[in-house]
């Protein structure tokens, strides 16, 4: 195994504007950027954590130095696996390594992670913060080009229904997903669920706290269910089972492409569909799960979108697509440290 030099660098992403969600607003979000050298080639790879599981900045720049020593021995992605749980320090390390791997061989991400086809341009979410519903309604209007939208919802059921109605009136023919982020109580997601079927609302991501799985033991949502909080990585996808219907793959959460692909394939072989999600990050962030959502029913990688400023090359936005090139990362070309 080849020696490596890591080196770890901490951005603050500065947003457009405020984004809200059930129980937070986002202002700024930081990330961490680990570059990977062998003397030769480097790696890329960026994360920002899980705000929810207090994996900030601090915790992920701590795990990573503590395995340093580890690391410039020279290491490969099995072996990430086993020195680090799943976190955003773990997903920053691991996709350095796709994108080093990619260098070194001369082959494309999407080639070493053996997709059955050439990466297509995908149609993604574009997503709604929590806030008036006729703000909301001018949002959904901004985004003319969508095909698809995902709005946030915040638990107060008379305010979430007025939100979805007031979406769903400036764009009829649109597919529409709410997102509630644990934000409700198994008591009133019937009603949630009925109103949002009059307003032809096709996914609800994460309606109950993690924890509250077996809640759902006895709803049958006329609409598909899909798990976000409640499916941080591989192991939780058992629990998922006869509760949700799709599985929202994020990199932070699960710690890297290397374990999202593992879950997409396992998801499926499950009966459940596939959702790839982001924590809002740059291009850099989001051309890996690219490669994720390659294998996905359901794709929602808008996260560049909300920062003032994105990388340069970066992932292209165009009639409801995303697209993201070699050029962003995970090239074949040979990237000299």
């Amino acid at each position: 195994m080849k020696a490596l030099t890591l080196d770890v660098a901490v951005e603050k992403l500065r947003l457009a504007k405020p984004f809200r969600i059930s129980g937070f607003v986002f202002e700024t979000q930081d990330a961490v950027i680990v570059t990977l050298g062998n003397g030769t080639h480097r790696g890329r790879g960026e994360a920002s954590g899980v705000y929810y599981l207090d994996d900030n900045m601090k915790e992920m720049v701590a795990a990573i130095e503590a395995v340093r020593g580890q690391i410039e021995k020279g290491i490969d992605r099995d072996m990430l696996q086993r020195l680090l749980p799943p976190s955003g320090a773990r997903n920053a390390l691991d996709c350095a390594l796709w994108d080093l791997e990619a260098h070194r061989l001369g082959k494309s991400v999407w080639q070493l992670a053996e997709l059955p086809a050439p990466p297509k341009p995908l149609i993604t979410t574009f997503t709604l913060g929590a806030d008036d519903p006729a703000v909301m309604a001018e949002g959904a209007k901004h985004y003319a080009a969508a095909r698809a939208i995902k709005m946030k919802l915040t638990g107060d059921l008379d305010l979430d229904i007025a939100r979805v109605r007031a979406v769903r009136t400036a764009r009829p023919g649109t597919w529409l997903g709410v997102d509630a982020n644990q934000g409700y109580s198994i008591d009133v997601l019937d009603k949630l669920v009925a109103a949002l079927v009059e307003q032809q609302v096709s996914l609800v991501e994460q309606p109950l706290a993690r924890g509250r799985e077996a809640d759902l033991d006895d709803f049958d949502s006329p609409i598909p269910l899909a798990a976000d909080e409640s499916a941080l990585s591989l192991v939780d996808l058992p629990k998922l089972i006869g509760r949700f219907h799709v599985v929202n793959i994020k990199l932070d959460k699960c710690g890297g492409l290397t374990e999202a692909l593992k879950i997409a394939h396992a998801a499926r072989g499950l009966g459940l569909k596939v959702m790839v999600g982001n924590m809002v990050g740059t291009s850099w962030a989001m051309a890996p799960a690219f490669v994720v959502g390659q294998l996905c029913d359901i794709v929602d990688l808008d996260g560049p979108i909300f920062l003032a400023k994105d990388r340069n090359p970066s992932i292209r936005y165009d009639d409801g697509y995303a697209w993201s090139g070699d050029d962003v990362w995970g090239s074949p070309l040979a990237a000299v440290t």
